[in-house]
């Protein structure tokens, strides 16, 4: 069956863009990294996680029989490098492995989400049939999570297996949209859209927010502006007065119609994904808006790269843990999270993922691993950076059609 089979066509191409030029791309410096991986001859699809199957209604998530006491087994879905690495054996995962021998739990470590939409496809039909996926922890970016929960297909977590997560989890990320009061979801890491720039490129100039982008005719034909509509769209609602956790659709409309005119007067060079990178990098593109994990890898090999958190705001998210309906070992994968919610492993979590964390206490451990980590804004926010985020407020299936067209429309897709 066609992944994007009944769905509607802009939503479907979304679903592509983000496949090929979206989050799910990786940067330069994680295919340096997937292939060096690769040559360790690592498997990513070989961890005996059974296919998608099925179609029928989600109910009965609470339900699931817990054979965690039995069975010392943990199947874990992440996406690709999204965790630390050992530098000296490719295969293996320090945290990871430290956590199996603490625990005397087998974790089956899987790197097959790739997409949001795309993962969603691979195990909707088993959800709506009531039956496992073969996974008992996935990690999905918040308004996927969302989406999940809402839909039945996850399961309640249990506080009291989980009292370092309970009481670790920094006190921004409680207050979850999606998920009030955390009942469902913990996050592995969060996000940050954000402008970035190359001050070769632009003489020295600071680049701080959208309005620049689209306007500054000194950056004609050197700006680039991403193909996820939420940021792209969200950040340039903010940059007009509007809340992206609020808004219109007059103030939708509004945002694309303005970003248009910058695409008619040849203000953006181009909509990317993660391949902004490189011309960041070179010069090629002089300011852009970027997600901040990347900038802070390149920001490692060359100290021309820059960014600006806008005074207006910048769009935040959070890629959450859940347990899937049906799942097999609840208690095991929880005991996992519980886990990552010590500071000194979260830390060492970060430093090598490099996108926010979410563990309080996180950042104390950080200093004594990379102190200029540990002072990143990008990855442990400061309270002028925390108060600045802002979230893309959540779209009915009709909404998410209707807007995805619009934007579909705008750049070209």
């Amino acid at each position: 069956m066609d992944l994007y089979e009944g769905l509607p066509e802009p939503v479907a191409k979304a679903w592509e863009r983000g496949l090929t030029s979206g989050r799910a791309a990786m940067s330069r410096r994680r295919l340096l990294r997937a292939a060096s991986l690769a040559a360790a001859g690592t498997t990513l699809a070989a961890c005996g996680i059974p296919p998608a199957a099925g179609s029928k209604g989600g109910e009965g998530a609470e339900d699931a029989p817990d054979y965690s006491k039995k069975e010392k087994v943990l199947n874990f879905a992440n996406w690709p490098l999204y965790i630390d690495v050992d530098e000296k054996n490719k295969k293996k995962h320090p945290t990871l492995d430290h956590f199996e021998s603490q625990s005397g739990i087998r974790v089956k470590y899987v790197e097959d989400i790739n997409d949001n939409n795309e993962f969603y496809g691979k195990i909707k039909p088993q959800l709506a049939a009531g039956q496992s996926t073969g996974r008992d922890l996935i990690c999905l970016s918040d308004w996927m999570a969302g989406r999940l929960i809402r839909q039945g297909y996850v399961q309640r977590l249990d506080p009291a297996n989980m009292t370092h997560a309970v009481t670790n989890l920094e006190d921004r990320f409680r207050a979850a949209a999606h998920d009030p009061g955390r009942q469902y979801s913990y996050p592995w890491a969060g996000t940050a859209c954000i402008v970035a720039y190359n001050k070769k490129a632009t003489n020295g100039k600071k680049i701080t927010s959208v309005t620049q982008l689209l306007e500054d005719d000194a950056l004609k034909g050197r700006i680039s502006m991403l193909t996820e509509m939420t940021d792209t769209v969200g950040l340039t609602m903010l940059d007009m007065g509007a809340d992206s956790e609020h808004f219109t659709e007059d103030q939708f409309d509004a945002a694309i119609a303005r970003i248009q005119k910058a695409v008619d007067r040849k203000q953006l060079r181009r909509f990317s994904g993660n391949d902004y990178l490189d011309e960041l990098n070179s010069g090629d593109i002089a300011a852009c808006l970027a997600w901040a994990g990347d900038i802070v890898q390149l920001q490692m090999d060359n100290d021309d790269i820059a960014f600006a958190v806008p005074d207006r705001g910048y769009l935040f998210g959070t890629d959450d843990l859940l347990v899937p309906a049906k799942a097999r070992h609840q208690s095991n994968a929880e005991a996992l999270i519980d886990y990552y919610y010590q500071p000194d492993v979260a830390a060492q979590l970060a430093a090598w993922v490099n996108y926010i964390c979410p563990v309080s206490g996180a950042k104390a451990e950080m200093e004594k691993i990379d102190k200029e980590l540990a002072e990143d804004p990008l990855v442990f926010p400061d309270q002028h950076m925390i108060a600045k985020g802002k979230n893309f407020r959540p779209m009915s299936a009709k909404e998410e059609a209707r807007y995805e067209e619009k934007f579909s429309k705008l750049i070209g897709a």
